[in-house]
């Protein structure tokens, strides 16, 4: 397997340096992965990149061409480089599962480990939230407003680099895409391969009529002919259908389909449906594609198009929208007690939450739909009898909840530097996105102006957050005494 342990910016090379030349290498941290808003103006994120992050920290490692490299940079010293030779991960992690709905400034990951480890994995762990959740966010999305119309992801050829468009058919088909272009995906994920033809095969033959007879040939079983070459309606549909009746049908062979990737697709769908109806072709069936997105399906669906199925592309594996997931440093270990560590900023968005923290979602047992989620310390313990949601700023808005399960969002994935998560089969991971998407009320996952959901903090953290930003705002933030008020645990693994 390739050594990515270099995949982390230079600057996280410099900072550990200086950790361990303050004797600190071995000082127990703790790192927060989150975001502070979602993707697309929408009401969700659907988290996704977590194998890409196990996969790095298993071989997560400083081979002699990595330490040759960073000798030859002339910036590091022979002790840290020797230091760096016998690093290993020995550390925890924590995170939401693929596919698991996530919302804005609640933990998805926690890193626990040594503050050097810690800190050089920051770009690696977010390069794979934020590539693998903004595919399958906008996936997502698309496949929602959909409906009940297959979406094939076709994105590769528009995504940054091979990695990026095999990562991101991956993520496509664990969050609903029916499956992909990408031959290479499908070998190594076991995904679904479908296609068409490109508009080369008919510009490269002599004439329309003869380009669609030479791949009925070559595919018979897999006809599905690209019809807005020249003129859809007068050309593209016409020469499909007399390919159909001059060769596939008589041969035993059905006519599969056509695509349209040009034009007013609700327009000409309709009347591509009326002539393949006529001439006897009910059940031939129509692609719509050309950057296709969650707003212009829903304006296609309005406006009665007719639609049998949806390739999609830039939309997915190219879109221009971010997830901006941040890794924060939330708490420090010092003489066997957890010291929250917070990050305080003019941008009240930008305040960080502190502390070791987990997260709980609220599900009603009469409907299994979700309520809320707290963010609580990691000591707390959630009532089951009764607990009111209090906005993190606003504290006038709040929500009583009677009669709920709840379930804690994180996973343990790494204890100690074992692995101990049993990662799910990719079919498994689609299981479980379609599930959790579907335990929230559509007014949350609709796509337009969606209904804002409750991720509120604990009474605890919420007191803990307001002490801390007093202590940091004041003239006297040198005094060592001064935060010991704000130990709040032992350094110990969750319960």
């Amino acid at each position: 397997m390739e050594n990515k342990t270099l995949m982390t910016d230079f600057y996280e090379l410099t900072m550990a340096q200086t950790y361990f030349m303050e004797g600190k290498a071995d000082e127990e941290v703790y790192f927060d992965v989150f975001f502070r808003k979602n993707p697309f103006e929408g009401g969700y994120t659907v988290a996704a990149g977590l194998d890409e992050t196990i996969k790095y920290i298993k071989n997560f490692h400083f081979g002699d061409e990595e330490i040759e490299y960073l000798r030859e940079t002339g910036k590091f010293r022979e002790e840290f480089l020797d230091y760096l030779r016998t690093l290993e991960f020995k550390g925890t992690v924590y995170a939401v599962e693929d596919g698991e709905i996530v919302f804005p400034n609640e933990p998805v990951i926690t890193v626990k480990a040594d503050i050097v480890t810690a800190q050089l994995l920051e770009t690696a762990i977010l390069a794979n939230f934020n590539h693998g959740s903004l595919v399958a966010t906008a996936t997502r999305r698309i496949v929602n407003e959909a409906g009940d119309i297959p979406v094939m992801e076709f994105g590769a050829r528009r995504a940054r680099g091979i990695d990026s468009a095999v990562e991101a058919s991956k993520c496509s088909y664990i969050s609903g895409a029916c499956g992909t272009s990408n031959t290479l995906a499908g070998m190594r994920y076991g995904i679904p391969v479908l296609g068409t033809m490109a508009h080369s095969l008919i510009t490269e033959a002599d004439d329309e009529y003869e380009a669609f007879l030479k791949y009925a040939k070559a595919n018979p079983d897999n006809c599905v002919f690209l019809v807005d070459t020249y003129d859809t309606l007068r050309s593209g549909v016409v020469n499909a259908i007399r390919v159909a009746n001059d060769y596939l049908k008589p041969n035993g062979f059905k006519f599969k389909g056509i695509r349209i990737d040009s034009g007013d697709l609700a327009y000409l769908s309709k009347e591509a449906r009326k002539m393949l109806d006529e001439a006897g072709y009910k059940d031939t069936t129509i692609c719509l594609s050309n950057g296709l997105n969650e707003h212009t399906i829903r304006d296609l669906l309005n406006q009665g198009a007719k639609i049998d199925s949806l390739g999609v592309g830039d939309n997915i594996a190219a879109s221009k929208e971010r997830v901006g997931g941040v890794y924060k440093l939330v708490a420090v270990c010092k003489e066997g007690k957890v010291v929250p560590k917070i990050k305080v900023s003019n941008e009240r968005a930008k305040i960080t939450n502190p502390g070791y923290k987990k997260v709980y979602r609220f599900f009603d047992k009469g409907t299994g739909y979700a309520l809320g989620d707290v963010v609580c310390l990691a000591e707390e313990k959630i009532p089951m009898n009764g607990y009111t949601l209090v906005h993190s700023t606003d504290t006038w808005k709040q929500k009583n909840l009677q009669n709920y399960e709840v379930r804690e969002l994180q996973q343990e994935i790494f204890r100690d530097g074992e692995l101990v998560y049993a990662e799910p089969s990719i079919l498994e991971k689609r299981e479980y996105a379609k599930k959790t998407f579907d335990e929230f009320y559509p007014e949350i996952t609709r796509v337009n102006k969606p209904h804002g959901y409750y991720v509120d903090l604990s009474n605890k953290l919420r007191e803990l957050k307001n002490e801390l930003i007093s202590f940091y705002t004041s003239a006297d933030t040198n005094n060592e005494k001064g935060i010991q008020k704000v130990k709040v645990a032992q350094c110990e693994g969750k319960n």
